[in-house]
C-alpha cells in the first residue's frame, strides 16, 4: 500500500510519483499479449496439430450417429443415398469450420482477452524447452492411459447397473390402473 504525506509540497508531490509509478508498473505487469506473442505460443504447443488431430476424431464420432441413425429404421435406397448426402455435406461443413485458418483468429483472441502477454511469453518459453516438448511429446500417451485407466474403472460400475436394469425389465410389467370414470355434476 502506498501512503501520501500530506506535509508538504515535496513530500506530497513524492508520494504522487510513487502512486504513478506504481500504477505504471502495473500497468505494464498486465499488459495484453501481441497478436506475435500468442501466435509464437500456438506455434510452440503445436495448436494447429491438435486440432487437426480433432478433425478424424469428429469425424469417426460423425459416422457412428449417422450409423445408429441408419441402424434405427429401415431406409429406402433413396433415403440412404440421401443420408450419405447430409454425412459428406457435415463432414465438409465441419472441416470448414474447424480448418485452422478459420479457428486461428478466435484462438488469438481468445488468447488475448484471457492472458497477460506475461502468461503468454512464460506459456511459450514453457513449450519451446525440452521439458515442453516432452510433454506435447508425451500427451496423447498420457490422454490414452487416462481414458483406459477410466474404462477399467468403469466397467464394474456399468455391469453393476446392467444387472440392476436387467433386474428391472425382468420384472412383469403391470397395466396401469383404469382412470376412474367422469361423474356427472349433480343437477340442481
Amino acid at each position: 500500500m502506498i501512503a501520501i504525506s500530506v506535509r508538504g509540497p515535496g513530500l506530497q508531490m513524492r508520494g504522487l510519483l510513487m502512486l504513478l509509478l506504481a500504477c505504471l508498473a502495473w500497468s505494464a505487469q498486465a499488459a495484453p499479449p501481441t497478436d506475435a506473442d500468442v501466435n509464437r505460443l500456438l506455434a510452440a504447443s503445436r495448436a494447429q496439430n491438435m486440432l487437426d488431430s480433432m478433425l478424424p476424431q469428429l469425424e469417426q464420432m460423425q459416422r457412428e450417429q449417422f450409423a445408429r441413425i441408419a441402424a434405427d429404421r429401415p431406409l429406402t435406397a433413396a433415403q440412404q443415398t440421401q443420408l450419405r448426402q447430409v454425412q459428406d455435406r457435415t463432414r465438409q461443413t465441419l472441416g470448414q469450420a474447424l480448418s485452422w485458418s478459420q479457428m486461428r483468429p478466435m484462438y488469438v483472441d481468445l488468447y488475448k482477452r484471457t492472458f497477460s502477454r506475461e502468461d503468454v511469453i512464460a506459456m511459450a518459453e514453457f513449450y519451446e524447452s525440452p521439458a515442453g516438448q516432452s510433454l506435447l511429446d508425451k500427451t496423447p500417451l498420457l490422454m490414452r492411459n487416462v481414458m483406459e485407466a477410466i474404462q477399467q474403472k468403469m466397467t464394474p460400475m456399468m455391469a453393476d447397473l446392467q444387472k440392476d436394469l436387467n433386474q428391472i425389465l425382468a420384472e412383469p410389467a403391470t397395466a396401469p390402473a383404469p382412470a376412474p370414470a367422469p361423474t356427472k355434476p349433480a343437477k340442481p
